[in-house]
């Protein structure tokens, strides 16, 4: 493949729609949950994905397993977990079995901040997804994403 090969020039087009669609969505999100929760993006799919964690075997996510969930580095994670700690939000603890291991829970007021936030969130999202839906270069990917309906 050269560079002004068609393929290599499509799938370059395709990447740069991905992203944009990506940095559309991000940033209409994250105006709806600033104005309405204090919360960043970020922080919501921390708190996302930290609520889902439970008691027993697996039910806990390593620091690393957690920075790769909300896609950051370990350190920016750790800034993060401590932005939300010192809001109240979340609360750490040692592991009981490996006192190395440090575990991170949602805290009562996270808790309440997220069932808050995640009407914003949806909302937010269903309507970046109609408006990038509108433009030809991005409705193939809304449409990706959408997928085929889940029967309830």
């Amino acid at each position: 493949m050269t560079a002004t090969d068609p393929a290599l020039t499509a799938l370059s087009q395709g990447w740069c729609a991905l992203s944009l669609l990506h940095g559309r969505i991000e940033a209409h999100i994250e105006r709806a949950l600033e104005s309405g929760h204090r919360l960043s993006v970020r922080e919501f799919s921390l708190l996302d994905v930290l609520s889902r964690q439970h008691d027993g075997p697996g039910g806990h996510l390593q620091m690393k397993q957690v920075a790769d969930a909300v896609v950051l580095s370990q350190s920016a994670t750790t800034r993060l977990v401590t932005r939300l700690e010192d809001r109240g939000l979340l609360t750490r603890y040692l592991c009981a079995t490996d006192r190395r291991g440090i575990y991170t829970d949602v805290t009562e007021a996270g808790l309440r901040l997220l069932d808050e936030a995640r009407p914003t969130n949806d909302t937010a999202l269903r309507e970046a997804l109609d408006e990038a839906a509108l433009n030809p270069e991005l409705a193939p990917f809304v449409r990706v994403l959408e997928g085929p309906a889940v029967p309830a």
